[in-house]
Order: structure tokens, then C-alpha cells, then sequence
């Protein structure tokens, strides 16, 4: 019998490099020179040619390549009541090589999620263009709009609502997600994905010193962070999956955090209750798989093929990680993914679309050669 629900043995983090009309279009727009119609409509097309390459590539879920974004997270915050974009004079974190432009969101108001948030439209393009086929949507994780706002930042000072009573902040973020959910559930939605680098930092050994160095419990953050994603994952409809991509940073093929996953595993692969998280496994960067011990009855999405360099792995390794991975969760609990998106940001990884849909085939043919239920 076939695999029918997400996340499939063959599947994907979301997001593709993005094609040279969406580059040049999105430039235009920026200029002034093009309008928000021309730029949606250079976008639509853009993404009805990627379900198309998705498909034949053989994936069963689709994305829309996150091809209407600036960056993975900052385009759905953005958008949010309460929080405010701005410029920033650095970025939050320090990647290895090239540096994102810096900008980030704070927190103005209260926080909620408005009826009219872009991504809904978006969604509601995908699920067209995927004529029938299982349609994926991410967006980041509640743990990011706090992690940016609260951790990250040296200077946070809360508003009025906020002070003192972080417990009511907790519950705002939780419910701005509960109301997501639902508003993409109830256009039919049924494979959402939260993306996280906030346990990516805190798998850091380095990471955790410096904000222990700032007075700051990253074991009672985390735990807060797990009850915030619980409280939001039991209004989830039965008939939807909602997984977790955990990654330690994903721009231009660089990286900005290191550190296998045992400093988290029991807080949040013991306690989390989504139905499948997505780990980076691509180099020594994310450690062994003993730390998966702790998995209860959730898929793991195994990213042992990496997404930010263009040689091609061999399958026989890759094949052989799986069974190594099977020694702490049994192997019908595994699937396979690239370990990151190829272009959380517009930028992209260094790489070609070439390299990126040999990867993608590589990901299905082992999948459909390790396990007989893969579509």
C-alpha cells in the first residue's frame, strides 16, 4: 500500500531557486518600475512552471518555491498586527561568508493574524495550479516572531500589553497561529510546515554561552517554545499535518550556526507534538542520530542530501545513513529530504536548477528503492 499522508517517504523543505523572470521582475518592482499586477503575474507563471518541473521530477507534495518571497520568515512576520518592519543596523545572527542585508520586525501592538494576509491568496494560486496534487505551505515558526523579538534582540523593551506578563505574550503568538492554521486549513490546506532556526542555535555550544552570558535560560526558553507549539497544535484539525523544519541557518550556501542535536532533543523531539520534524543532516555540522532516541511516534524527515553545494551525493551513502539513522527510529518512521530549502532567500544557494532537480530525482529514486510504500 502506498503512503498517502504527509510527510512523504520523497519530500521536500519548500523553497527553489528562483528563476531569472522572478529576479529581474522582483528588481523592477523594488525600481519602481514595474507594478504589483506585472510582479504577481511574472510569479504565477513562474510557479505554474515549477509545480509542472515538481511533478516530473517525481515529488508528490508541491510548493510554490517560496518564489514570492524576499526571505523565508520576515515576509509572513511582516504582515502580522502588532509587528512593525524596520531596517536594522546588523543582522541577528552571523552567518558564515555572505550577510543577508539587514532588517528584522518588532513588536508594536498586539499581535494577531489579519484576514487578509498575502499568503492566503498565494495558497489559494498553489492549490489551483496543482491541479489535485497534495499542495505544501510553510511559513515560520511561532518560535521565530519570539526569538527575533525577545532573545535576539540586546535591547528589547515590551509594550505596554507585554510588560511584565509574558505569559500573555505567549498567548498572543499562540493564537496568532492557531488563526493561520485555520485560515489556511479552511481553504484547504492540509500539510502546513513550521520553519525554526531557533533550535539550530540552541543545539550551538558557542550559541548557548553567549546568551547564558546575557542572563538568558535557553532550556526554559525552549520549553516555553514547545508549550506555545502545543497549545497550537491541539486546535489542529485531525485531517491536517503540521511537521517542523529545524535548520541552523541557509543563506547563499552559508551557514550560522553548528552542533548536534542532543543539547535539545529531549525538550523538544520528547514533548513537541507535530506530526514529523525535518533535520539537517547534510555534514558533521548537526551531529549523530543518537539524539533521535527520543522520538515518540512522529516521522523524521531525514535531510541527508544538502542543499547548498551542487555535487551530487552517492546513493549507496546516502542509502547507507538511512540504516544508520533506523538503529534509533524505526525505518517506517523515516523519510528523506534535502536538508534545507535552495533559496531561503531570493538570492539562492550556489548552485543551478540543474543541480537542484538532480538532487530532487536522486531524493525520489532512493526513496522509492528503500521504501516499498513510497508514491
Amino acid at each position: 500500500m502506498s503512503r498517502v499522508n504527509p510527510p512523504y517517504r520523497a519530500d521536500i523543505v519548500g523553497s527553489f531557486l528562483r528563476p531569472a523572470s522572478v529576479k529581474e521582475a522582483r528588481a523592477q518592482f523594488a525600481a519602481g518600475t514595474l507594478s504589483r499586477e506585472a510582479l504577481t503575474a511574472v510569479e504565477n507563471d513562474a510557479i505554474r512552471d515549477l509545480v509542472t518541473k515538481e511533478k516530473a521530477a517525481g515529488l508528490v507534495a508541491v510548493t510554490d518555491g517560496e518564489f514570492r518571497r524576499h526571505m523565508w520568515h520576515l515576509d509572513f512576520l511582516a504582515e502580522l498586527k502588532g509587528l512593525r518592519h524596520v531596517k536594522a543596523e546588523s543582522w541577528s545572527v552571523e552567518f558564515k561568508g555572505h550577510q543577508p542585508n539587514a532588517e528584522t520586525v518588532v513588536i508594536a501592538d498586539k499581535i494577531a493574524f489579519p484576514e487578509n494576509h498575502s499568503f492566503l491568496a498565494g495558497f489559494d494560486f498553489l492549490k489551483d495550479a496543482a491541479a489535485g496534487a497534495p499542495v505544501k505551505q510553510t511559513i515560520p515558526s511561532p518560535s521565530m516572531l519570539h526569538l527575533i523579538c525577545c532573545v535576539r534582540c540586546t535591547n528589547y523593551t515590551p509594550i505596554e500589553r507585554y510588560r511584565d506578563n509574558e505569559a500573555l505574550l505567549m498567548d498572543d503568538i499562540a493564537q496568532c497561529w492557531i488563526d493561520a492554521m485555520l485560515a489556511f486549513y479552511a481553504r484547504g490546506c492540509r500539510y502546513l510546515q513550521l520553519d525554526d532556526t531557533s533550535w539550530g542555535e540552541f543545539c550551538s555550544a558557542e550559541k548557548r554561552a553567549a546568551y547564558a552570558a546575557r542572563g538568558i535560560d535557553v532550556d526554559r526558553v525552549g520549553r516555553l517554545y514547545v508549550a506555545c507549539l502545543n497549545k497550537i497544535l491541539a486546535a489542529k484539525p485531525a485531517d491536517m499535518t503540521v511537521t517542523m523544519h529545524i535548520c541552523r541557518g541557509n543563506f547563499r550556501s552559508t551557514w550560522f550556526s553548528s552542533g548536534g542535536y542532543e543539547p535539545v532533543a529531549e525538550i523538544l523531539f520528547a514533548h513537541c507534538n507535530v506530526d514529523g520534524f525535518f533535520l539537517e543532516y547534510d555534514s558533521d555540522r548537526s551531529g549523530g542520530f543518537e539524539p533521535l532516541r527520543f522520538i515518540k511516534n512522529q516521522t523524521v524527515v531525514l535531510g541527508l542530501v544538502t542543499s547548498k553545494f551542487p555535487e551530487l551525493e552517492k546513493k549507496d551513502a546516502v542509502k547507507a545513513r538511512i540504516a544508520e539513522a533506523a538503529k534509533y527510529v524505526p525505518l517506517n518512521q523515516l523519510a528523506l529530504s534535502p536538508q534545507c530549502g535552495f533559496s531561503s532567500t531570493e538570492e539562492g544557494n550556489v548552485l543551478t536548477e540543474e543541480d537542484q532537480w538532480a538532487k530532487i530525482r536522486l531524493i525520489v529514486k532512493i526513496a522509492r528503492e528503500v521504501w516499498p510504500d513510497a508514491l
